[in-house]
C-alpha cells in the first residue's frame, strides 16, 4: 500500500475483518504468479447464505416448470454476483458454480427419476450450456482486482 502512497491507521484497521459480513478484507494469494496481495472477496457468511438460498430453491417439492425454476435461480445468482462485483472473487465464484451445479444436477435427477447421480444426462456442459443456467465464473470482470495490477 505504501507504493501507492497510502498508510493504515493501526488503531482503526484490522486485517481479516469482514465488512458487515459481506466482504472479507485481507491478504489473498494470487495463483498465477504466486504473490500475495491485499484485497477483498465475498465473506464465507455471504457464500453460506447464497448456498442456503440455492438449496431452498432446489428442494424435491419444487414442481415449477424448468424455465421458471432456472430463471428464479439465475436471478438470485445474478443479484448476488452484482453485490460482489468488486474484489478477488474468481475462486469464490468457481466454488459457488460447483455447488449450484451439484444441487441442480441432483434436483433434475430426482425430478426425472434418473438412476444414480445423473452426471451423464445432466452434465456440467449441458446444465450451463443448453439448459441456460448462469455461470458466475464466466461473468465479465468489471472492477479491477488486486491480481490484475
Amino acid at each position: 500500500m505504501t507504493k501507492i502512497g497510502l498508510t493504515l491507521n493501526e488503531a482503526k484497521t484490522s486485517l481479516g475483518y469482514s465488512f458487515g459480513s459481506h466482504y472479507y478484507f485481507g491478504s489473498h494469494y494470487y495463483k498465477a504468479n504466486g504473490k500475495r496481495c491485499l484485497g477483498a472477496s465475498p465473506s464465507k457468511k455471504s457464500v453460506r447464505r447464497l448456498k442456503t438460498t440455492v438449496g431452498n430453491l432446489r428442494v424435491p417439492g419444487n414442481n415449477d416448470p424448468w424455465w421458471e425454476a432456472r430463471d428464479t435461480l439465475n436471478r438470485s445468482l445474478r443479484g448476488w454476483s452484482n453485490d460482489f462485483s468488486y474484489g478477488t472473487r474468481r475462486s469464490v465464484f468457481r466454488g459457488v458454480d460447483r455447488y449450484v451445479y451439484e444441487r441442480d444436477r441432483d434436483f433434475l435427477a430426482r425430478r426425472h427419476k434418473v438412476a444414480g447421480r445423473g452426471t451423464r444426462r445432466f452434465s456440467c456442459e449441458v446444465d450451463y450450456g443448453e439448459r441456460g443456467l448462469l455461470r458466475l465464473e464466466r461473468l465479465p470482470l468489471n472492477a479491477l482486482s488486486c491480481a490484475s495490477r
